[in-house]
């Protein structure tokens, strides 16, 4: 079985022990890994079949599942390209979610970051997504254009209405752009995985026998990972823009308004910093699934009445 499958059916955590897990996963060293150290760590969990995480006293199963786990895929095996592991969202989407809320002067200020925000994220979603299905080049290619320039559309579409007609209500300017920025992040992972719930995703038992391919299963993945995506970018956006509202009303702001960039930017990375393991830590990585939720042909053709299968980050 497939060293980081086995470690997340194996060991049944709580919320609280998957965000300490991903705080650890999320190290930025894990961007800049050798590929002989991953390969060494890979080949000790592969010899050690009964390595667990609860093996502390052990630093070297520790280390070897943090780095399996944080830049190898469960579903293809496969090296995750360092720009693209779960440890390079935050540093590369946060500079991006922090221009893209920044007030609009003029629309072609705002096409750079909105077209680099979505297209990262559209990326990161395909690279990271179940992988367990026959997906074909040129498809993922041609999906993630698609989606790319559908979410800088949306994206721009009220800045667009808010330069038009000189909207400068608290609602246009901070409340309207949030609310659609998050929703925009669900709908960028539906749309960029929407090969799994058409095609499904693998269901496999507890010793790792893959059962068949669902739809279900690979719906409610995407559901839960676009769920995830709206709290994540959703807080991280909203809660800087609080912060601004309040803070202009100071007296260190009337005398320091440069200061405001500074307290936005800031606030953005600190939020973001911490959402980033809350939302990867909300649902578990290898998600469970009642064998009576899905196909008759599934269900005929096993007895176990829970399967699993691989949720994407």
């Amino acid at each position: 079985m497939e060293p980081n499958v086995r470690f997340w059916i194996t060991e049944r955590q709580s919320f609280i022990q998957r965000f300490l897990q991903w705080t650890e996963l999320l190290d930025p060293t894990n961007l800049v890994l050798s590929i002989e150290k991953i390969e060494k760590s890979r080949q000790l969990l592969l010899t050690n079949e009964d390595a667990s995480r609860g093996d502390l006293e052990d630093k070297r199963i520790q280390e070897a599942w943090k780095r399996s786990l944080s830049t190898v895929h469960p579903d293809s095996s496969r090296l995750i390209p360092g720009p693209f592991r779960p440890a390079a969202l935050l540093p590369f989407t946060a500079p991006t979610l922090f221009l893209s809320m920044l007030p609009v002067k003029n629309l072609k200020s705002m096409i750079l970051p909105q077209a680099s925000f979505y297209t990262y994220s559209t990326v990161f979603n395909i690279v990271n997504g179940n992988a367990s299905y026959d997906r074909r080049a040129y498809e993922s290619l041609l999906l993630g254009a698609g989606v790319i320039v559908s979410s800088t559309f949306l994206g721009l579409f009220p800045r667009l209405l808010q330069v038009r007609l000189s909207m400068s209500s608290i609602l246009s300017r901070n409340v309207i752009p949030v609310f659609i920025l998050a929703q925009l992040s669900g709908m960028n992972v539906i749309a960029s995985r929407s090969l799994e719930p058409v095609r499904g995703i693998e269901v496999m038992d507890r010793e790792g026998n893959v059962i068949g391919y669902s739809r279900k299963a690979g719906t409610k993945a995407v559901k839960d990972t676009a769920t995830s995506r709206v709290a994540l970018f959703g807080t991280s956006a909203f809660i800087p823009e609080v912060f601004a509202y309040f803070f202009k009303r100071t007296q260190f702001f009337l005398q320091n308004p440069w200061s405001l960039w500074t307290l936005k930017l800031s606030c953005t990375i600190l939020v973001m910093g911490l959402m980033v393991p809350v939302s990867f830590s909300v649902f578990p990585q290898i998600g469970r699934i009642q064998c009576s939720e899905l196909e008759k042909e599934i269900q005929s053709a096993t007895e176990e009445t829970e399967l699993f299968y691989n949720r994407g980050v």
